[in-house]
């Protein structure tokens, strides 16, 4: 073979599986030494050195510094020289796609979902593909085969067939690398993204900062009109996003992490790394957010522990009491509840005045309220019985409506006087038919006269 022969069949063979082309010699070296060892009966202990001309494209074979090159090899041989080549290529291209995937951590690939099992979605990158688990789906994602999709390279795994690129779309920080590619003064250094709390396919919380005075960080995320920040939200499934400025001065961190509520004051206890926040009565439920959701992210946000108080009742990062504030309770009562247990709506419906009247601290007004809800709650029964009832109602009467046609449709019953008439006519029509038949005997009686 002439060396530009050799030399063009080493570089495609490199280039297609995306190797380089020493990688490809040595798989060449390693496969003449084996097909020796096939051919000629050597064992694997035996030192067998392969030297290559990379100017003419010759092969020699040395053992013991002494050239034993044949003159060709057999068939099992030269198939098993193929199997080794092709074994060895391999490995490198798995080398070669862990390398290129390990520097892309932490970033996002785009490719179409190549199929899915049992919940786990593999997605085509190209040269590989990716592996998607339940866990790292964003919960009421559905997906189809050839759909495009962008997910975070989460880390790259050793599998039984080679790596793995597990993906990932819940990772907080696949929030931050979209908006990376949509705010170019994030991927130029001037707006940063200081930290960041999610939870996936509900709602997110950034906190943003600028090195330029002149630029305004949370105006630069958001666009014109919202249109960065509106991509951004249409990629993650309409999630909501919260972009709020980054402060130095903890205390004014911690109250602009609970935006959209109106914070009165921030008292720090940096021993206890505790934040109580005071808010009007009014912005309390909206401090705390649906299910403690607000609160909670903005004490990731900050890393700071937050209580939230308002009207004297104070809320540990919105885990007690929040949904019985929202029956309408005022929050000294759901504190004191919240101190003997009762924490849910569910816990109140199993408790009569009678035991609610025993509890310290609820005065009359409070036990007004307390029975008011209760109320409530009986009279939602009411009108659930009610309801039904008067669903069973309309049901009987569908039923009968649809009855009634089919007895119109019977035929009515004839009067006597029809009947009669009917009769009559039928004996006319007898008595014309008679007399024809007597004429017609008389007319064959007449020739025996």
């Amino acid at each position: 073979m002439a060396v530009t022969e050799f030399s063009a069949a080493i570089n495609q063979l490199a280039a297609e599986r995306g190797v380089s082309p020493e990688a490809v010699i040595e798989g060449v070296k390693q496969a003449l030494a084996a097909a020796y060892r096939k051919d000629c009966g050597a064992s694997e202990e035996e030192e067998v050195d392969v030297d290559l001309n990379m100017q003419t494209g010759e092969a020699k074979i040395l053992k013991d510094g002494t050239d034993v090159t044949p003159s060709g090899f057999g068939r099992i041989a030269a198939q098993t020289a193929k199997q080794v080549i092709l074994q060895t290529i391999r490995e490198e291209e798995k080398q070669a796609i862990r390398t290129e995937f390990e520097k892309k951590e932490g970033t996002i690939v785009s490719g179409y979902v190549f199929r899915v099992d049992k919940g786990v979605v593999y997605v085509d990158l190209g040269r590989t593909q990716g592996i998607m688990p339940p866990s790292e789906i964003i919960q009421g994602e559905q997906y189809k085969t050839g759909q495009r999709v962008k997910a975070l390279v989460r880390e790259v795994k050793e599998g039984t067939r080679g790596p793995e690129i597990i993906l990932s779309r819940v990772d907080p920080r696949l929030v931050k690398e979209l908006f990376a590619l949509e705010v170019p003064e994030i991927s130029q250094g001037i707006v940063e993204i200081e930290s960041i709390a999610r939870e996936a396919g509900r709602r997110t919380k950034i906190a943003v900062s600028s090195s330029d005075e002149k630029i305004d960080p949370v105006g630069s995320c958001v666009g014109q009109r919202g249109v960065r920040v509106q991509a951004v939200t249409r990629e993650l499934g309409e999630e909501k996003v919260d972009i709020i400025p980054y402060s130095a001065d903890e205390a004014t961190f911690v109250a602009s992490s609970l935006s959209p509520a109106k914070v009165l004051g921030v008292k720090l206890k940096k021993k206890s790394q505790t934040a109580q926040v005071e808010v009007p009565e009014d912005q309390l439920s909206l401090a705390i957010g649906k299910d403690g959701q607000n609160v909670r992210l903005a004490a990731k946000l900050t890393g700071w522990r937050i209580d939230i108080k308002g009207a004297g009742a104070v809320f540990a990062e919105g885990t007690k009491g929040i949904e019985l504030v929202g029956l309408g309770l005022t929050p000294r009562v759901v504190n004191i509840l919240t101190g003997t247990g009762i924490e849910t709506p569910k816990d109140l419906k199993e408790k009569n005045m009678e035991e609610l009247s025993e509890i310290k601290g609820l005065g009359p007004k409070a036990l007004k309220e307390l029975e008011k809800v209760l109320s409530s709650f009986g009279l939602k029964k009411a009108e659930g019985e009610a309801e039904a009832e008067q669903a069973d109602k309309e049901k009987v009467e569908s039923v009968k409506e649809e009855q009634e046609p089919q007895e119109e449709e019977k035929p009515a019953e004839e009067s006597q006087e029809e009947t009669e008439a009917k009769a009559k006519d039928k004996e006319d029509m007898k008595t014309e038919s008679e007399p024809g038949k007597e004429t017609k005997g008389q007319e064959k009686e007449e020739p025996k006269d």
